[in-house]
């Protein structure tokens, strides 16, 4: 390595002279000028040797030009010799100038340097603010933070310590950077820079409180930079703290919300066949001389209403079993028309009083579905549709095939929905304002739809206007399409 190093600079040494002397020559034998002429222009080629090869080498340019001007341009020629003492003071001052002027080269060249390496750790810092920004997991944060030090600042290694966590979060494992030292120079609470080991120590600030130390190991920054770097990661570690303890207020807030709903919608629906069957047995046990009809008919209460009792248990469970995403759909090729008779066969008790319609067409290719979860969609889509519709109303539903997946749609005349409460109807246990005491539900049934259609890949939508009814639809992929 020594040795090319020594060549390089040799080469350019003898690249110089042969530089000077090409002047020199050219001007001796070619063109006939005055000295003034041969002075600027080694000047200029000693100002060119700065800008590309540094200050050392255009000094070395300056004393070979000098000395040339000296022999083949000054009286006596072709001697070292000055017989003018005017001449004395031409050669110190283009020398002077030579080496003035390099220097200066060298300064501009060194302050373009400086501010080229200020603009570019200015952009990385831009980088790692908004790599900073990418999650609100305080958690997550802290175990990136490190890595994004090292991908984006091409250092060696980084560990950040936070006092209050008591924790170390690395960019990789190793030996550079022990538990001891990181914890040491968080006391500390300094910048500190040790060029000899090629690491330095950066103060994590909120303020003026301390919070914990970056260290870096290799290629260590300027710095600005690491003072930037340690406000950054401070108040990047406070945001995501914040957003996380404002998440766990609203997830709470949320929570309460859910529980009331819950507890509103099991008070109302399950007290009211509870109420019946106490009823009827109350009336059994108390009146043991009851006719055979009417025993027939407190019994046929009972059943009722303990299959209706069962339902809304089952319900409540399947909903649990969708959001723990414990339900897992068994996927494969069927007939749509498959569901939808199996559901409006199951719905015919439901349905009595309405009109229903079916319309798919017969060339209709397979869908990838779980049957049996989507026979439930459709049965709680026509049981929402009779419940929200007038006796009498008609019902539609109707399959078909529109960019590579099967629409399925299920129509109503019933009340409709307006637009504030339609991106709400899908949420757990929600029920429209102005239904909720006359239709009977736990407002579970969309809500489960939604999460059964979800976790085939579709997307429930529901379109409405007031007075004249609503649709809703969803998407299934198709067998040999996806």
């Amino acid at each position: 390595m020594k040795t090319k190093v020594a060549g390089a600079v040799a080469l350019k040494i003898l690249g110089i002279i042969a530089i000077v002397l090409l002047i020199a020559g050219f001007y001796r034998r070619v063109a006939h000028v005055n000295p003034t002429t041969v002075a600027l222009t080694l000047l200029l080629g000693v100002l060119i040797i700065s800008a590309l090869w540094g200050l050392r080498y255009a000094v070395f340019m300056s004393f070979a030009a000098t000395l040339a001007f000296n022999f083949f341009f000054l009286p006596p020629v072709a001697t070292f010799t000055i017989a003018d003492p005017q001449n004395w003071v031409a050669l110190v001052a283009f020398l002077a100038t030579a080496v003035i002027a390099s220097h200066l080269s060298e300064r501009v060249r060194d302050e373009a340097r400086e501010a080229h390496r200020r603009r570019q750790e200015v952009e990385r810092l831009y980088s790692f603010s908004e790599q900073l920004l990418v999650t609100d997991n305080v958690v997550e944060l802290l175990n990136a933070i490190p890595r994004f030090v090292v991908d984006t600042f091409g250092v060696g290694t980084a560990a950040i310590y936070l006092t209050a966590r008591d924790q170390v979060y690395r960019s990789a494992p190793g030996p550079e950077l022990t538990t001891d030292e990181l914890k040491q120079a968080a006391a500390r609470a300094e910048l500190r820079i040790d060029h000899e080991r090629d690491q330095c120590f950066v103060p994590i600030r909120m303020g003026v409180r301390p919070t914990g130390v970056l260290a870096i190991v290799g290629n260590v920054l300027s710095g600005e930079t690491l003072e930037a770097l340690g406000s950054l990661i401070a108040i990047a570690t406070e945001r995501a703290g914040a957003v996380e303890k404002l998440s766990r207020t609203e997830a709470s807030r949320e929570s309460e919300r859910l529980r009331s709903a819950l507890l509103d919608s099991v008070t109302h629906e399950f007290r009211t066949p509870l109420t019946s069957i106490k009823a009827s047995v109350t009336t059994m046990l108390s009146d043991p001389q009851l006719g055979a009809s009417q025993r027939q008919e407190l019994l046929t209460v009972i059943d009722e209403e303990s299959d209706r009792l069962n339902r809304l248990v089952g319900e409540a469970v399947e909903m649990a079993q969708l959001d723990a995403q414990e339900v897992k759909p068994e996927i494969q090729p069927y007939d749509i028309r498959e569901a939808i008779h199996a559901a409006v066969e199951e719905s015919k008790q439901t349905l009595q009083q309405y009109p229903l319609e079916v319309r798919v067409p017969d060339n209709l290719p397979r869908a990838l579905i779980d049957i049996a979860m989507i026979k439930k969609v459709i049965g709680h889509l026509l049981e929402n549709a009779a419940k929200y519709s007038q006796p009498g109303s008609p019902i539609f539903v109707s399959a078909e095939l529109t960019n590579g997946r099967i629409i399925v749609s299920v129509a109503d005349r019933g009340a409709g929905i307006d637009d504030l409460e339609r991106s709400m109807i899908f949420d757990k246990f929600y029920r429209g304002q102005s239904q909720r005491y006359r239709v009977q539900g736990t407002g579970m049934g969309l809500a489960i739809v939604k999460a059964i259609v979800e976790a085939h890949g579709g997307r429930i939508n529901v379109t409405s206007q007031l007075g004249r009814g609503s649709v809703f639809s969803f998407g299934l992929p198709v067998a040999g399409i996806g």
